[in-house]
């Protein structure tokens, strides 16, 4: 079985003026092929942490050393002046397959609502660009945006989840994140679940809502991921929650879930396909 994993960050340095992130040091390429081999994870699609702004470059390094096992879904400045000459040149960066958003302040929040940025989600969708939103509370922009642009392929990250939210209170959205699997534009990312939950592996009370957005999705739009500096636990115990605990996932449906569908979405050619 293929497993990708759908968010990682990589990074170098931290600013002087902010604490490290994450963990207790920069996160860098040869720490996670490290964690890649201990665990058996096949591919990772590398995300640029935001406080590095739209700096890609540690991670398009990653996928041009392993074009393998890397590819990069990076960050784009939207909030200017518009931009289409940069969207619709983005995947000619070699390793790049789309663009990484987050929306995660009331300001942020506000741009995502507002008409400031249809200029971007109608370049994006002309360019084929996959986009990852994380945007939580957001859900209601993020239909308008999908409906409005049936073409343009948009995961939603860490289930819409915002940061701190556990348990029953980190699912309080959960009938409107379904809602949107009407929409074929539109996939849910199954990341860091584990520290969605204040109980220890394997994490029972979350199955419900993981079963739910199954029903709803289907395996073919649904990511696992592991945002793995996040994590509270290791990479292959993060693995065995979806592959060991989840038992109404058939085989089938762990190919897709675990890798598969993720690649298929992005475009990112499988082991033994010719490419396109």
């Amino acid at each position: 079985m293929l497993i990708a994993d759908a968010q990682v960050h990589l990074w170098k340095t931290d600013p002087p003026d902010r604490p490290l992130r994450h963990g207790a040091r920069p996160f860098q390429l040869a720490d996670l092929l490290a964690e890649m081999r201990a665990a058996g994870v096949d591919r990772v699609v590398v995300i640029p942490p935001f406080w590095e702004g739209p700096n890609n470059s540690t991670a398009l390094e990653a996928a041009r050393l392993h074009p393998d096992r890397f590819r990069v879904m990076g960050r784009l400045e939207i909030g200017g002046a518009p931009n289409r000459a940069a969207v619709a040149k983005w995947l000619d960066q070699p390793g790049m397959l789309g663009i990484r958003l987050t929306f995660h302040t009331p300001e942020l929040m506000r741009d995502l609502a507002s008409e400031t940025l249809e200029w971007f989600w109608s370049a994006a969708e002309q360019a084929k660009l996959p986009l990852m939103i994380y945007a939580p509370g957001g859900l209601s922009a993020i239909r308008s945006i999908a409906t409005r642009h049936p073409a343009l392929r948009i995961a939603i990250d860490h289930m819409g989840i915002d940061r701190g939210d556990t348990d029953d209170a980190a699912f309080t959205h959960i009938a409107e994140l379904c809602a949107l699997a009407t929409l074929q534009n539109v996939a849910v990312k199954l990341t860091t679940v584990p520290i969605y939950s204040s109980e220890p592996y394997p994490h029972r009370r979350l199955h419900p809502y993981l079963k739910r957005l199954y029903d709803a999705y289907g395996p073919k739009r649904l990511f696992w991921g592991s945002d793995l500096t996040r994590l509270p636990c290791s990479y292959r115990v993060c693995i065995n929650l979806f592959a060991e605990e989840l038992r109404w996932l058939t085989v089938s449906d762990l190919e897709w879930i675990m890798g598969r569908a993720l690649c298929e979405w992005l475009g990112w050619t499988l082991p033994g396909e010719a490419r396109a």
